[in-house]
């Protein structure tokens, strides 16, 4: 007979992303509606290890789906990531009688569930871990979209298109760098969304001449007296590819560094109605019996898997994109 889920906690860890306080507020109102405590973790496995938790409850989850960040707030611990670290989480969570976790985050966020869960089971002690993803580099390799993506794809569209208008205005080149420090999905979806004259990924080695030199060549030759190269920070530094530029063409590039503005603002419809998604399937997951999961996103549908299958699976980049661009950017934007 499957133990009855009486009351679960949930967390955000790594690094934030829009729509994760839609994510929390699924999971504590699906918990309530269906006669589950929940606990919200503060500041990641740290709330675990430090005994840093409050009671959650509808109403202290109101008000928050559209708002940017996590009220749970994130961090990274070193110290869980050692089995005494481990030893001291598994305390809390027996001091507050968890019987499940919700974890939302990345892979990391995922191999510490794991680990935390197969120690509690070596303990004695029955906890149950669901992962949610979230992250805006979409790199998670088991679900096809992971919460965030959208918003900061998003609010990078909307800065490189008002820095195109100054840059037409003075008929510059313009070097955009965006996150994606292992991943170039947030570069390339930003850089075909505003018509980019080259996006440089991480997946792709760096010719320059070809990638850059020549397509600025086409660019002008047809016309064109501005030019957006957009960078993921995992291809190269934006300063290093402008002062290049500017020493093999003769233009003076400018340089803009998006940093950690894409990790704000209000999430996107599209983040928040994922988000609520995946929140209720979590908690779902937990009341069937089926734990340590990762709640995923294939092909449109929300559905769960067994996280050690998951951590091991690696997305495909989509390169196919790459060749749109090329074929899009030879004439003028």
């Amino acid at each position: 007979m499957e133990k009855q889920v009486k009351r679960i906690g949930v967390l955000t860890s790594g690094g934030d992303a829009p729509g994760m306080n839609a994510a929390v507020r699924a999971v504590v109102r699906t918990a309530v509606s269906q006669g589950i405590e929940c606990v919200g973790i503060r500041r990641g496995w740290n709330g675990l290890i430090n005994s840093d938790f409050v009671p959650l409850n509808a109403s202290s989850v109101s008000h928050i789906i559209n708002k940017g960040g996590t009220m749970l707030y994130t961090a990274r611990s070193l110290e869980f990531m050692d089995r005494p670290g481990r030893d001291k989480a598994l305390a809390t969570c027996r001091l507050l009688g968890l019987d499940g976790i919700v974890a939302i985050g990345g892979d990391g966020t995922f191999r510490g569930a794991l680990a935390l869960s197969r120690q509690a089971a070596e303990a004695g002690l029955t906890l149950q871990t669901v992962g949610i993803p979230a992250t805006i580099d979409n790199d998670i390799g088991c679900s096809h979209y992971t919460i965030g993506f959208d918003t900061a794809c998003n609010t990078a569209i909307e800065c490189i298109d008002k820095l195109r208008d100054t840059m037409q205005s003075h008929e510059r080149c313009s070097v955009v760098e965006v996150m994606g420090r292992h991943a170039g999905y947030l570069a390339l979806y930003v850089g075909i969304s505003v018509g980019a004259t080259a996006v440089l990924i991480p997946e792709r080695p760096l010719d320059f001449d070809q990638d850059i030199v020549e397509k600025i060549r086409r660019a002008r030759l047809a016309g064109s007296t501005h030019y957006m190269i957009v960078v993921a920070e995992g291809a190269g530094s934006a300063v290093d590819i402008a002062k290049r530029i500017h020493e093999e063409v003769g233009i003076d590039p400018r340089v803009t560094v998006l940093g950690h503005i894409q990790r704000g603002g209000s999430p996107s419809a599209r983040d928040r109605e994922t988000a609520s998604r995946m929140g209720y399937r979590a908690v779902m997951s937990l009341m069937e019996g089926r734990g340590n999961r990762v709640v995923v996103t294939r092909d449109g549908s929300i559905t769960d898997m067994d996280m050690e299958e998951a951590l091991q699976m690696v997305k495909p980049f989509p390169m196919e994109r790459y060749q749109i661009l090329g074929a899009l950017s030879i004439t003028r934007d």
